[in-house]
């Protein structure tokens, strides 16, 4: 059996049509969590992507049929690719991000800083570190300067916890080092 050229075209125009659908149906599962994980944020944009690249090139498709203007195929293609250079630089710079151990974006760490700084009974807060253990979850260590040691340990579940409210850090090491400021000459440094 052959397959005349006019029943190929509408195939591939069919299985074109149907890979827009899946595409899209695809993307839309992925839509609600792509604010908050990166990895989902990726999967939701190369499907967005490949849906549109479907419709691009059924339209182009269709226009190069109508005109006889082969050259809008290459053309396409060329601002295909810089829409996805464009639309993924900013994944790749929070992959980037996240393999270096940067602050992650959303976290203010100089207002982390004074938030630790500004609580009763600290003198200094020094080696301040923060950084994303993975798109969803953000780590944090510092030392702490207090003059007398707190007495009990409800203090420091009061600031992981707050620490997790105000700023999202889910995972809080605190070193409280007693005695005078004087006594630690690490300046605060956040990184």
């Amino acid at each position: 059996m052959t397959i005349v050229p006019a029943r190929l075209h509408r195939i591939k125009i069919l299985h074109t049509g149907v890979s827009v659908v899946i595409n899209t149906a695809t993307a839309l599962l992925f839509m609600a969590g792509r604010e908050r994980d990166l990895n989902i944020k990726g999967a939701f944009m190369h499907m967005a992507g490949d849906a549109a690249v479907s419709v691009g090139v059924i339209v182009i498709g269709f226009a190069i049929h109508a005109t006889g203007w082969h050259w809008l195929d290459p053309v396409t293609s060329i601002l295909i690719g810089g829409v996805i250079v464009w639309g993924t630089w900013g994944l790749l710079r929070e992959s980037v991000n996240l393999a270096m151990d940067a602050v992650p974006a959303g976290i203010d760490p100089h207002a982390v800083e004074a938030y630790l700084g500004g609580l009763s009974g600290v003198q200094q807060v020094h080696d301040l570190h923060i950084w994303g253990m993975s798109t969803t979850e953000t780590a944090l260590t510092v030392h702490r300067v207090m003059p007398q040691p707190p007495t009990n340990g409800k203090f420091l579940h009061k600031i992981s916890h707050e620490l997790h409210e105000q700023f999202g850090i889910g995972h809080v090491t605190i070193q409280i080092e007693y005695g005078d400021a004087e006594c630690h000459q690490s300046p605060a440094k956040v990184v």
